[in-house]
């Protein structure tokens, strides 16, 4: 009896313990420990402007009708030639009007009025800028939003997806968070960022542990990029757990299935 409580003991002691570094694995910024206060490196988050990225472009003022011929017409239109290579459209969307200009591989798009502009390499904060020392009205606003800013997130994530984002300013927590965050079974350690790089593409591995990962270029997103968290241990373990019980019971079952074969045989020659 005293050997089974003192096993009983251990086990009891071992379970804690794995249990308490399970919760401890499953925090972020650990490298922070019990600090309740401080600053934390950062990154910028400019995004720049990119061939086939497309953009919303409206001008206004306080006199609409001096600003529509700075705005596109209501409807599709296609240009060609070297001069006016971009596309734009004019679409409708939730009872909005949404004016969308196509960079072109060039990285130009054909604005009303003021023609090619080349836009990649801007941000839309240099592109609105631009704009607006261009037009010829008074007191004009220009508001530029880039509208295929999309991110996917796949792996060990409560709800993996493709997230259309509505701001320039999108951290790889925001991400994490709208897919619905880590599952238990995620390694914080291992957070994979693959980006779009010209003709190329390049990756970082993210450790969410590590409160510096703040200062990493690939923090906050950018349009097109990948998120993908790997899975720890204890998945991999169960993966491999059920695989070979799969494979277990495939050949149970071809066995089992042989004998009923081979018994039906015999029994059928038995009553010849």
């Amino acid at each position: 009896m005293k050997t089974y409580i003192r096993l009983l003991s251990v086990f009891i002691a071992a379970a804690a313990l794995t249990s308490c570094r399970t919760t401890t694995s499953l925090s972020y910024m650990q490298s922070l420990g019990d600090s309740k206060e401080g600053t934390l490196p950062s990154s910028t988050y400019g995004i720049k402007i990119s061939p086939e990225d497309e953009l919303r472009i409206i001008v206004t003022s306080s006199v609409p009708e001096a600003t529509a011929e700075y705005n596109l017409p209501a409807y599709n239109v296609l240009q060609s030639g070297d001069e006016t290579s971009a596309t734009y459209r004019r679409t409708q969307t939730e009872g909005q009007q949404q004016q969308l200009y196509t960079v072109d591989r060039s990285g130009d798009i054909f604005f009303p009025k003021l023609g090619k502009i080349h836009v990649a390499g801007m941000t839309t904060s240099q592109l609105q800028q631009y704009i607006c020392d261009r037009v010829t009205v008074k007191d004009p606003h220009v508001s530029v939003k880039l509208m295929n800013f999309r991110v996917d997130v796949m792996g060990e994530v409560q709800s993996p997806k493709r997230i259309d984002v509505q701001s320039e300013r999108f951290s790889i927590f925001d991400a994490l968070s709208a897919a619905g965050d880590m599952t238990p079974y995620a390694r914080r350690d291992n957070v994979t960022v693959i980006r779009e790089d010209g003709d190329s593409l390049r990756y970082s591995r993210l450790d969410l542990r590590d409160a510096s990962v703040t200062a990493s270029p690939y923090y906050y997103l950018r349009p097109n990029d990948v998120v993908i968290v790997d899975s720890n241990e204890i998945r991999h373990a169960n993966a491999k757990y059920n695989q070979n019980n799969a494979y277990k019971l495939s050949v149970i079952s071809t066995i089992v299935s042989g004998v009923s074969v081979i018994a039906s045989l015999l029994i059928a020659l038995v009553l010849k």
